[in-house]
């Protein structure tokens, strides 16, 4: 049977039906169609009005803005915890605004990987994004091991994506720490964290995720599955800006643990101005924190958060599935003979927030798309990754995304390019 063919008129008639199409007007996006919210996400006006808030607060009270401001910022990071707790499943305090991805995968392997005996290595997977790879190597150097032998990375079959049980054999009593993604950053796989924690701590192994490309495009429940440990940053699908702060979440079991790299702000709040040599650990995931809060990276999160809040995550979710989806159908539908292979899983369990597109002039062809007014995002060697963001991207959008994509193939406007990647990709 012949699939129907998707019409502009179907679009409009989702986006008319679509309970989050006001949320669009909550930010700035204007003469483009942008596809990267999974690289950075766009500015709110919401984010904007709490940098605002915070830049007031120091132009009004200088140092009295640590407690006498309108958003304090002596509890901003834990203010910022809480709001997120609800995106991953997670209690308020198990969670704390601070760092970056690297910063703190730093932090946590210092404080959960305690190599001895027998159980001296980590666990990852050989489709993982540098800088967690770098992390993982250098805190295994940092015990005077070698990286070669105590990092084990889990191969993949295909070049795009991992199997669960193939993780699940890896794990045995040599073993010390896994750290994973929860989405894979290329093809967008979305990993089964539930059944990976469950057979780690089988084994009584310590697990952690990155949720770089899945916190903000999908729920979680990280207390009730166990999980030990995670991190993310917030540019992405949290909106908070280039370079915002990142987070991490520590389960309640560990928590009142001393974290392996103690710093200022690792110290009991109530405390820290004792002005003592002797650190008393925050009771919460607060004694994770090392340095000063970034306070001016830190302030738009809260008006983000607030749009995360009023939307809940559960109906982002099932946009996000939906407007990926329609991606899907019309690539097929329109793309057909030009070269396109989808790398993400087609299912919805197991698919994140963005399209993975395959082609041998990926790069030539995202540069033909920005010339398009369309802001897609390349992936060395050959991955265009497409994500429609279920606050600010409208079903008719994914339409005109994919028909200027096929003007573009049928015309051969990515000849004119280079088919290699910018400094930046």
């Amino acid at each position: 049977m012949t699939k129907p063919v998707i019409s502009r008129e179907d679009v409009k008639a989702l986006d008319q039906h679509d309970p989050l199409q006001l949320f669009k007007r909550e930010f700035y996006q204007e003469g483009f169609y942008y596809m990267d919210g999974n690289s950075l996400g766009l500015l709110s006006k919401r984010s904007e009005e709490t940098l605002s808030t915070s830049l007031n607060d120091w132009k009004k009270h200088a140092i009295g803005g640590w407690t006498e401001g309108e958003e304090p910022w002596f509890y901003m990071s834990e203010k910022i915890g809480a709001l997120t707790a609800p995106l991953i499943g997670a209690k308020p305090e198990e969670v704390i605004n601070t760092g970056s991805i690297t910063s703190n995968i730093h932090q946590l392997l210092a404080t959960f990987y305690k190599p001895e005996g027998k159980r001296t290595k980590i666990l990852a997977d050989e489709l993982n994004f540098p800088s967690d790879i770098h992390a993982m190597k250098s805190q295994i150097k940092w015990h005077g091991l070698a990286p070669e032998e105590h990092l084990i990375r889990v191969q993949s079959e295909d070049g795009y994506t991992l199997s669960e049980d193939t993780i699940i054999k890896e794990m045995d009593e040599d073993i010390a720490v896994i750290l994973l993604p929860s989405v894979l950053y290329r093809s967008g796989q979305l990993l089964d964290i539930e059944k990976i924690t469950r057979a780690a701590h089988e084994y009584g192994i310590i697990v952690g995720f990155d949720l770089a490309h899945s916190i903000g495009a999908l729920p979680h429940r990280l207390n009730e599955w166990g999980v030990d440990f995670a991190v993310w940053c917030t540019y992405k699908y949290l909106n908070s800006g280039p370079g915002g702060v990142g987070g991490l979440y520590v389960n309640e079991k560990h928590l009142g643990k001393s974290p392996g790299l103690a710093g200022w702000f690792s110290s009991n709040k109530d405390k820290q101005f004792d002005m003592s040599h002797e650190l008393t650990p925050a009771e919460t995931a607060g004694a994770f924190q090392i340095g000063t809060p970034h306070v001016l990276s830190s302030a738009p999160l809260i008006g983000s958060l607030e749009l995360f809040e009023e939307a809940g995550i559960q109906q982002i979710r099932e946009k996000s599935l939906k407007l990926t989806r329609l991606l899907m159908d019309l690539i097929h539908q329109e793309l057909s003979g030009h070269g396109f292979k989808i790398g993400n899983p087609l299912n919805d369990e197991s698919r994140g927030g963005h399209v993975c597109l395959v082609h041998d002039e990926a790069a030539s062809i995202c540069k033909a798309l920005k010339q398009e007014t369309v802001i897609p995002d390349f992936r060395s060697p050959n991955v265009i990754r497409l994500a429609p963001i279920a606050f600010y991207t409208s079903y008719e959008d994914v339409y005109d995304v994919v028909l200027r994509l096929k003007d573009i193939m049928e015309n051969e406007k990515q000849k004119q390019f280079k088919n290699e990647r910018d400094t930046i990709a």
